[in-house]
């Protein structure tokens, strides 16, 4: 007789972890639901339609229907002289940009954080005029910097070492030189991101505990080796994310190109970005399938890059 009352308990016990094994299952998809939809929508779909795009000779306001070419727009992106000398400088750029930017820009903002996260009087109004220039509008800094390049003796840069040099240095092109328009790009990119990254890792600085200080300062550790030992292991992760973030943004440049052409005299040789040739491509030369063939590479080549960087750099506690 207690048989049947022995079984019910036993198989009522054995549901609830089963519900509840369920309801955990469940649980990790809806939380990734609205991030799968978005990258399906913004990423994996345009993308796919990138990809549909190259095998077409595509021309906006043509009357005739696209025509199907096969990979003659990948042939003609590795094989064409015309079309591939200036992919492969415009992918060069991209490199000697991400290769001077992203430790450059990391470092500084790790040390502006470290600066601001003081406690001292007036940091409030540092932090705002440090925050200030990724609020401008990127035409704004545009103009900003073009009246700072600016290639006669009006410029603020030409005037500034006039001044200092008692006119030994005369007026420069910084952007129509070919040995400096990169780097004009790359100071103007760094002053208008930095602050950025800056923000990111103050956040994890401050979640550093101070206790971990205060035992390294028993340890009379001086604040080099506090900074090696206490907060590059503190922000680490965040230091890793920072850098991955700054790489891809490094690659995407266009914006800063785009303005200053258009603005002013640059020298677009020096210049030119993959993202930059896939725009005129696709628009200016009203070439849809073979600007789509060039971003179809370029994004494998930059998560290739993400990839590698990803797993030479692993973060602390991360998901395999």
């Amino acid at each position: 007789m207690t048989f049947p009352t022995t079984r019910s308990r036993s198989g009522g016990s054995r549901s609830r972890p089963r519900g509840g094994r369920r309801s955990a299952s469940a649980a990790g998809p809806l939380m990734a639901a609205p991030g799968l939809i978005l990258l399906t929508a913004f990423l994996a779909i345009p993308f796919l339609g990138a990809v549909v795009m190259s095998f077409f000779r595509i021309q906006l306001g043509n009357p005739r229907p696209p025509r199907f070419v096969g990979i003659e727009q990948y042939a003609r992106l590795f094989f064409d002289p015309d079309i591939s000398a200036t992919f492969l400088r415009s992918l060069g750029n991209n490199f000697a940009f991400a290769l001077v930017v992203v430790p450059l820009q990391t470092a500084l903002a790790l040390g502006l954080a470290i600066l601001i996260n003081r406690k001292l009087r007036g940091m409030t109004v540092f932090r705002t005029l440090f925050f200030m220039p990724l609020v401008f509008p990127l035409a704004l800094v545009a103009v900003i910097w073009r009246l700072i390049f600016a290639r006669d003796e009006n410029g603020l840069l030409n005037g500034f070492l006039g001044a200092v040099s008692g006119g030994a240095i005369g007026p420069h092109d910084w952007l129509g030189d070919p040995s400096t328009a990169l780097g004009a790009i790359i100071v103007m990119s760094i002053w208008q991101s930095v602050s950025f990254q800056m923000i990111i890792l103050l956040g994890a600085l401050q979640s550093v505990p101070p206790e971990l200080y205060e035992a390294a300062s028993i340890d009379r550790a001086g604040r080099w080796s506090q900074f090696v030992h206490v907060t590059v292991p503190g922000v680490r992760n965040t230091l890793i994310f920072v850098t991955l973030l700054t790489t891809i943004f490094a690659f995407r440049l266009f914006d800063q190109v785009y303005l200053l052409d258009k603005s002013a005299s640059i020298n677009i040789e020096a210049t030119q970005t993959v993202m930059y040739q896939v725009i005129t491509t696709g628009y200016d030369q009203n070439n849809i399938g073979q600007g789509a063939a060039m971003a179809v590479v370029f994004l494998i080549i930059v998560a290739v890059i993400a990839l590698i960087q990803r797993r030479l750099i692993r973060q602390e506690g991360g998901v395999e």
